[in-house]
């Protein structure tokens, strides 16, 4: 398999929608581009505040903005980083001189129907994640040892769900 190319690339021609945490603000794709990636360049690590930026590309034209509308921070002259002013969710990284714009993929609805074919950046890439597989491994709440903090958490969760909503946040939940 070469760089940018699926052997199954079912998953390009779907719909998607997807959004920041807080539900301020969420997108629909139509068709994605082939080229879903982890990038570990420096600019990537501190505009996702993460060890890498995980990006699949969509095409201008088959992006809609649905809810609210990203903010946007110039990173360098010729990118622009898309994120939710309430929040603070990255969403996008976009060359202001391109046809796409690279969406983050954790921002997706169901960012598993989403395969990673490659990656870039690797003079900035983190020596621990080569070793991942030998590092303990746990659930995040859902797995908590602590079933009633875990139960707080979800009851008190100002998270968007993982779909599209009429209204949000509901009534008497301030986001």
């Amino acid at each position: 398999m070469s760089r940018g190319s699926s052997p199954d690339e079912t998953y390009r021609f779907r719909d998607y929608s997807g959004g920041c945490q807080c539900g301020a603000v969420r997108f629909h794709a139509t068709e994605l581009v082939d080229n879903p990636h982890l990038c570990y360049c420096r600019m990537c690590q501190k505009a996702t505040g993460n060890l890498f930026a995980a990006l699949v590309g969509i095409r201008h034209e088959h992006l809609t903005w649905t809810r609210g509308e990203p903010a946007r921070f110039r990173s360098s002259g010729k990118v622009d980083r898309g994120y939710c002013r309430d929040c603070g969710s990255s969403l996008f990284y976009h060359d202001v001189e391109g046809r796409h714009v690279s969406m983050s993929i954790g921002a997706f609805d169901t960012p598993h129907l989403i395969p990673v074919l490659y990656q870039m950046g690797l003079e900035g890439k983190h020596p621990s994640l080569v070793h991942l597989d030998e590092v303990e491994a746990v659930g995040t709440t859902e797995g908590s040892n602590d079933p009633a903090w875990a139960a707080a958490i979800r009851a008190s969760s100002h998270q968007h769900p993982d779909h599209d909503t009429a209204i949000w946040p509901p009534s008497g939940k301030a986001s």
